[in-house]
């Protein structure tokens, strides 16, 4: 098994260099520092656990989370992910410091500033995708501090992994499934959460796409943004229907399933609707029928496993071996349900 001597002499620096960068403690030269992760990455080097767990027991370190929406019933199972994993690793000595916030930049950034006061040493981020986040993130990878975005990822941040959905895929397979439950001509609504959230976008992306390469029958009417908001999505869909009395299909891209589902209960029409998760207020739509299918993305585990990468980054040094960790999609019908 390779050690940090091993890794040392490869790079043709000191085992005290070695430390610093994997323990992401000092300055060290960008150039020496890549050169000693290729190593390592090459090596598949892994540090001893009970050193690790010594170390960290030492350390304290803290771990901040970022989230969206305090009311975003997705948000709160990805949370009991963070929670149970961070249970697991307070006998390391890890504590987590959360916020929850609004679809705003400002707001972000204010929460990253006083999680940064607090003396954090990692961040999970949920992203809102704007270039002064992107630029806060490489602030805070430039004094050491990983970042790994979780559930929505940024373009172009020097973050150190994403765990989440494979958003643009999700897109495709909403789109496959309106072409499976419908015959002709189809007009389509979207109603999505917000254009500077990456995650959404690429779901938009993924549907457009693949409805104009395979299925030209399924127009798509109108995209409205509802921000996750229950009452904005209620009265947005109660304006889709109204002024397209020959909508009848409805794509919910992100959150406010449940104001937008009751707004075609009221109208009553019943156009397929393909929605995403599997919170409560969405099976229950989709056992009555108003909801055609859901697709899951596995929240429990997008909170856990970034938590856990974090940790491995921290107290060991780990470099995770690829950038994206997608979860699965699962679809889900009323047949099927859990």
């Amino acid at each position: 098994m390779a050690t940090m001597k091993d890794i040392a002499d490869l790079a043709g620096v000191s085992r005290g260099t070695v430390d610093r960068v994997l323990n992401h403690r000092g300055a060290v030269n960008a150039q020496t520092a890549e050169k000693i992760m290729e190593i390592v990455r090459a090596l598949d080097y892994r540090p001893n656990k009970a050193g690790t767990a010594l170390a960290a027991q030492k350390k304290k370190y803290r771990i901040g989370v970022i989230l969206f929406s305090e009311h975003n019933p997705f948000f709160d199972e990805v949370m009991e992910g963070v929670r149970r994993k961070a249970a697991e690793l307070q006998d390391y000595g890890i504590a987590t410091l959360t916020r929850r916030i609004e679809f705003d930049a400002d707001a972000q950034l204010l929460a990253i500033s006083e999680l940064m006061e607090e003396g954090i040493h990692g961040l999970m981020l949920a992203p809102y995708n704007h270039r002064c986040i992107r630029e806060k993130i490489d602030e805070l990878v430039t004094a050491g501090i990983p970042v790994v975005t979780v559930n929505t990822d940024i373009d172009g941040s020097r973050r150190m992994a994403y765990v989440g959905s494979d958003y643009f895929k999700g897109g495709c397979t909403a789109a496959g499934l309106f072409a499976l439950m419908t015959a002709g001509d189809m007009k389509l609504g979207i109603i999505t959460g917000s254009s500077s959230v990456l995650c959404h976008t690429e779901r938009v992306a993924g549907l457009k796409s693949t409805l104009e390469a395979s299925y030209p029958r399924i127009h798509v009417t109108e995209i409205l943004e509802n921000h996750d908001d229950e009452f904005k999505s209620y009265t947005l869909t109660r304006q889709l229907l109204e002024r397209h009395p020959d909508m009848n299909g409805l794509f919910f891209a992100a959150a406010g399933v449940h104001g937008g589902c009751r707004a075609v209960e009221e109208s009553g029409r019943r156009p397929k609707i393909i929605t995403f998760d599997e919170v409560p207020t969405t099976l229950e739509m989709l056992k009555k029928g108003v909801i055609s299918a859901t697709i899951s993305q596995q929240p429990y585990r997008q909170g856990a496993e970034s938590l856990d990468l974090l940790f491995e980054s921290l107290t060991s040094g780990a470099v995770p071996g690829k950038e994206r960790f997608f979860v699965d999609h699962s679809i889900i019908i009323r047949e099927n349900m859990p």
